[in-house]
């Protein structure tokens, strides 16, 4: 496989199909959710609900920290006010978290997993042990609801 720093694809790789094997082009900075929605399987109003969602979740830093905040240390031994949370953090956690519980139980695991975590369907749907295809179906639901909540006309 190559990479191309211009584009941002990596090259072909082979997927079975049903006669054998064909080729794809995988573009790993697309989002499952813009993946859906250039099919779409997820219309204007949706996506920008899942998009308003992950935007609050990286706004406020929920995600994993794979490194450490250098930012953060002072090599002087010094404390300081630098390792309290922003306002804009609290606020968009605060954001999230409503938006998560209006969506409510049952919906928003899918929603988090595809939208925040960016698991494909297929990942989300064996992680959460459902059957084939049902995760899109949950999906929807719940990005209407996240679109309700947000107030987005449809």
């Amino acid at each position: 496989m190559e990479f191309d720093a211009a584009t941002g694809v990596i090259g072909t790789r082979p997927v079975k199909a049903a006669r054998g094997r064909r080729a794809v082009t995988v573009n790993r900075a697309e989002s499952p959710l813009s993946w859906l929605r250039a099919r779409n399987l997820v219309d204007a109003r949706q996506f920008e609900a899942g998009e308003r969602l992950r935007r609050d979740y990286e706004i406020a830093q929920l995600g994993p920290q794979v490194t450490m905040q250098w930012d953060r240390v002072r090599v002087d031994g010094g404390g300081g006010g630098g390792c309290d949370p922003t306002i804009a953090h609290l606020a968009a956690k605060r954001r999230f978290d409503v938006a998560v519980g209006a969506v409510g139980a049952g919906l928003n695991d899918v929603l988090w997993r595809v939208v925040c975590a960016g698991e494909g369907l297929p990942a989300a749907e064996r992680a959460l042990g459902w059957p084939a295809r049902a995760g899109r179906l949950v999906l929807g639901l719940a990005l209407d609801r996240l679109a309700d909540h947000y107030g987005l006309q449809r």
